[in-house]
């Protein structure tokens, strides 16, 4: 980290990188409070695709109190300097939980916004 005037200037942040029917997927670690064993009634999203096994679940605060993401496999995180992210165009006309992208090597990630897709399902 760069300071400037005592307030730290962040370069990258955290992404945790998950799987859902094949297709890999990115968010801010931040937002995670732990990975857990998925449930029946856990949050799927059918706009990231149909999960092969929905074995596991992100935990991720919101203002009701904890959500539920359905994923089929954890990735891992990793650090992304902050340069490396693209924000999506409105004119794109993605889901309003898709936030931005990541071109990992010659792969790009679409990085979500985990409480949008709780807003997105009608779920808040």
């Amino acid at each position: 980290m760069i300071y400037d005037d005592q307030a730290p200037v962040v370069n990258e942040v955290d992404l945790l990188f998950f799987e859902v029917g094949g297709v890999v997927y990115g968010t801010d670690a931040q937002q995670v409070l732990r990975i857990d064993r998925s449930h029946p009634d856990d949050l799927e999203v059918p706009g990231l695709g149909p999960l092969k096994r929905g074995g596991r679940a992100l935990v991720f605060e919101t203002p009701e109190g904890e959500g539920h993401l359905k994923v089929d496999a954890i990735r891992g995180v990793r650090p992304v300097p902050i340069v490396e992210l693209r924000r999506l165009p409105i004119v794109a006309g993605a889901a309003s939980y898709a936030v931005g992208v990541f071109l990992d090597q010659e792969r790009p990630v679409m990085l979500i916004d985990l409480v949008e897709t709780l807003n997105a399902q009608g779920r808040h």
